[in-house]
């Protein structure tokens, strides 16, 4: 469960704000903190942010250096209780380059990729200071909670909100409300809990494949028609998907929560008797949430390779493995010369879980992901093992993760192109 010191009191100083800035932090926003050898010392600030008034106005305070633009304020961390005297730099010869330095090296020292720079503007200043910051580790629940509550969608890198967001969104919950009243008031509360069952995890994905669809007017889920496959499929699985599930979510635990406190002695006793239910219910839906995005990415992944008429066999058992897809089919693995034979696994969030499918290597080895936050020592340890990562076109280019540069990690588009395509024509059965 998380920290909930640490979740409070972000909510204590966004609640205290006017305005909130949320920046995922890229590479060299935070390698300066671990080597003392780099020059730029704090994080950099995109046009859209030094625009958006969240900052103070830079000036040209140095005569003999006219194209830096500057300026000086106090920013307190509350993380770490210190206040610093921080500076904004542009730099006007570099078109819109500009940074924000002279910021506590704790912070930013040993984060994992995709964290997030949390700041405000605050209402009253704390310590002389308007701007707070802290950094919040893209591998806590904090970061997820953050993610849900602004609605920060996959391929998000900042953005200035309004700290009213954070308050509970009315869209849809009348209607729940009412419903929940009028079952009460009825005595027929057993069938509003009934009907508010989850939806099976292949209905939430069909409703999110149908919408994406929707939106780009296309029929099918063809990898090789789509520009960007693995954007589309992280789209849909973490975005989309992910949208509907809260909805359903809510509804579900509303039901469930009322099932407890509006039968029997009433609420007051019930909320105090039955304690451990309720708690039960809120732990049983963080760990519906964690398990849901697995099975979610299979099913997603799946339609590309039906729809992109790839030869596969799904979860087939390779000794004491049951890798999720292998190519053309787990026959094919033990037959000498099938070179077109290809493993594909799939973890939306590795960590060290990656460990598990080196297991499965009993020909080429792909690992699919959309988990932006692996560290570059795995990605080292992986090409080690001959495992070949594929993430989104996003997240290949993005300078938040490390894949960039990694040659054992390749884009969906290059490994449907390349190693099916190109490679391994086998695999595609003729029209």
């Amino acid at each position: 469960m998380v920290d909930q010191t640490e979740w409070e009191q972000i909510r204590e100083w966004i609640g205290r704000s006017d305005r909130v800035l949320i920046k995922k932090l890229s590479r060299n926003d935070c390698t300066w903190a671990d080597d003392s050898g780099k020059h730029q010392a704090g994080f950099y600030v995109p046009k859209t942010i030094q625009e958006s008034g969240f900052f103070p106005d830079t000036d040209s305070t140095n005569p003999d250096m006219p194209h830096i633009r500057d300026a000086r304020f106090f920013t307190y961390w509350p993380m770490v209780d210190e206040v610093h005297e921080s500076a904004l730099k542009r730099y006007t010869n570099k078109g819109s380059e500009c940074h924000c330095t002279r910021l506590p090296k704790s912070q930013f020292s040993g984060l994992p990729p995709a964290s997030l720079l949390l700041g405000g503007v605050l209402s009253e200043p704390e310590y002389g200071a308007m701007h707070w910051f802290m950094v919040v580790s893209s591998v806590s629940e904090e970061a997820e909670f953050i993610e849900t509550a602004f609605h920060l969608e996959s391929d998000f890198q900042s953005g200035v909100f309004p700290a009213r967001m954070l308050r509970p969104h009315l869209d849809g919950e009348g209607r729940l409300i009412e419903d929940l009243k009028r079952h009460i008031v009825a005595g027929t509360l057993e069938e509003f809990v009934e009907f508010q069952a989850l939806p099976a995890p292949a209905e939430l994905a069909r409703a999110a494949q149908s919408r994406w669809l929707s939106d780009n007017q296309r029929e099918n889920l063809d990898p090789f028609e789509i520009h960007r496959p693995g954007d589309a499929i992280m789209r849909i699985s973490r975005d989309i998907e992910f949208d509907l599930y809260k909805r359903a979510e809510r509804a579900h635990c509303v039901g469930k929560l009322a099932s407890h406190l509006f039968q029997g002695e009433g609420p007051e006793d019930n909320l105090v008797r039955q304690f451990g239910e309720l708690y039960s219910v809120f732990l049983s839906a963080s760990q519906c949430r964690k398990s849901r995005g697995g099975r979610s990415f299979e099913i997603h992944v799946r339609r590309l390779l039906v729809d992109g008429r790839v030869r596969h066999e799904e979860q087939a058992v390779i000794g004491t493995r049951r890798p999720d897809f292998v190519m053309p089919d787990a026959a094919s693995l033990s037959l000498p010369g099938r070179e077109e034979a290809m493993i594909l696994s799939l973890k939306t969030t590795l960590r060290e879980r990656w460990k598990q499918v080196r297991h499965e290597r009993h020909a080429a080895l792909f690992l699919a992901t959309v988990d932006d936050r692996i560290s570059e020592p795995a990605l080292n340890d992986m090409a080690d093992e001959q495992i070949v990562v594929v993430v989104p076109e996003s997240l290949k280019s993005s300078k938040a993760a490390h894949y960039e540069g990694a040659e054992n990690v390749i884009s969906f588009r290059r490994y449907f192109d390349e190693e099916i395509s190109r490679k391994r024509p086998q695999l595609l059965m003729t029209l």
